[in-house]
């Protein structure tokens, strides 16, 4: 199992890290009722260096069922114009819900479907020599990170405004020794909630507020050929005599 490695870059910007999976392994730890109806197969993704503004394999609910879209990642409002923040592939869990920034696209909510992510370590010397770290779930089981936004209509081509927002949080405990911000991780049972239509806006706050702890992962260095827009699983592999520091 290997699915897709989005990145958090060292502004606590994403740039996802996915590692090659199928579509089939994300299913199996959901354990949805849901039918996928759309975008299904078991191809490995391969994909170990996910960057912002990419298009990047979503999971979202329609009426009938499960949807698998290849979405950009990054969007924001069409009143918006073209200035505003540079992060427009992250939304803030303190924001998110109440902000009339996302007012239109909070009820279209979605899952990343990942194996880990990166960040960066800054150097106070030297902005350019970051050290980027590579975070996973202990275990490495499959992460499913919530976000939100506007995809393709069912059957339609894309719109050129279609994309998505990760959702962020705080990062606590050993987490913050690498970054101060991280995205929010729901359990299958919480993502599965998080997608059901039924949900309402008040519940999926809360799941947002429920997420896995920093406890919950680990993460360790890796080579800065990750910042130079390589892809391949050599980027996910520790650098040599650096164990894995636990979530602690």
């Amino acid at each position: 199992m290997t699915p897709p490695i989005y990145r958090f870059d060292k502004s606590a910007q994403a740039t996802t890290s996915l590692a090659p999976g199928g579509i089939a392994d994300y299913l199996a730890a959901l354990q949805s009722e849901q039918d996928v109806i759309s975008g299904y197969d078991n191809v490995p993704l391969k994909h170990y260096n996910v960057m912002p503004h990419a298009k990047a394999q979503l999971l979202h609910a329609e009426s009938a069922g499960l949807v698998f879209d290849a979405v950009r990642w990054g969007w924001k409002p069409h009143w918006a114009g073209p200035g505003g923040p540079k992060n427009d592939f992250n939304a803030r869990l303190d924001t998110v819900a109440s902000s009339k920034f996302y007012r239109t696209v909070w009820p279209h909510r979605a899952l990343v479907c990942a194996d880990g992510w990166y960040e960066w370590l800054k150097n106070p010397q030297d902005k350019k020599d970051n050290q980027p770290y590579y975070l996973r779930a202990k275990g490495g089981s499959v992460l499913f990170i919530p976000a939100v936004g506007q995809f393709p209509a069912l059957g339609q081509p894309p719109r050129d405004d279609d994309g998505f927002r990760m959702i962020t949080d705080d990062a606590t405990g050993g987490m913050l020794d690498v970054h101060d911000r991280r995205p929010v991780v729901l359990t299958g049972e919480q993502a599965r909630e998080w997608l059901h239509q039924d949900t309402s806006s008040e519940r999926a706050e809360q799941l947002l507020r429920q997420g896995l702890p920093a406890e919950a992962f680990e993460w360790f260095r890796v080579s800065k050929a990750v910042s130079q827009r390589e892809d391949g699983p050599h980027l996910i592999q520790p650098l040599p005599n650096h164990q894995a520091s636990p979530g602690a």
